[in-house]
């Protein structure tokens, strides 16, 4: 049986990294003062009868901290994700000289960055309810097999410490995740 509660720690630790694995890409959309592709992830753009990501259609560059330079491999598709980036929630205005679009970052003002950090802080308490609710799974998982009669009460303790001290831990990481990229938003 004990084989079996230690499955369950293991599942409960791989899913704990998922979701800290979700949380990290989630914050990589969320707009700093500074220029990153990763905020072009989400962005699908209607080409050739399809959605396609942008990343999939031109080359992407950062020249310099505040811009994104977007080079389509096909110029014909340059007014197609012109049209893309502006429908998109990125409130960021392209310029198309033709050949390349660029995006400007203007610097964020402190209101903005403040409701960014809002934001940021939000997402990081979902992360830390669905840690919990692997620990509850978890927890729920070894009692049922303490009322099957087939581990002691002690055993059960025994478990439930170690799933505590796995979501204590991730929570850390949560918040240690969330503080660095408040320092990064509110970096002027």
């Amino acid at each position: 049986m004990m084989e079996e509660i230690e499955l369950i720690i293991e599942d409960s630790k791989e899913r704990m990294d998922k979701s800290i694995e979700a949380y990290i890409e989630d914050l990589k959309t969320v707009r700093t003062g500074r220029a990153s592709l990763s905020i072009l992830e989400q962005i699908r753009i209607d080409c050739y009868g399809s959605q396609m990501p942008i990343n999939q259609m031109a080359n992407l560059s950062i020249p310099d901290p505040r811009s994104i330079a977007i080079e389509p491999w096909d110029k014909s598709t340059i007014q197609d994700i012109e049209r893309g980036l502006l429908k998109s929630d990125l409130n960021l205005t392209p310029s198309n000289d033709g050949n390349i679009i660029r995006l400007n970052f203007p610097p964020l003002t402190e209101e903005r960055r403040q409701d960014f950090v809002k934001h940021v802080r939000s997402r990081a308490e979902n992360g830390k309810v669905a840690i919990r609710t692997i620990r509850r799974d978890a927890n729920e998982e070894i009692k049922s097999f303490e009322k099957d009669g087939h581990i002691s009460k002690d055993d059960v303790k025994h478990a439930h410490d170690d799933i505590q001290k796995k979501t204590d831990q991730y929570i850390e990481k949560i918040s240690q995740i969330t503080e660095n990229k408040v320092q990064e938003i509110m970096e002027i």
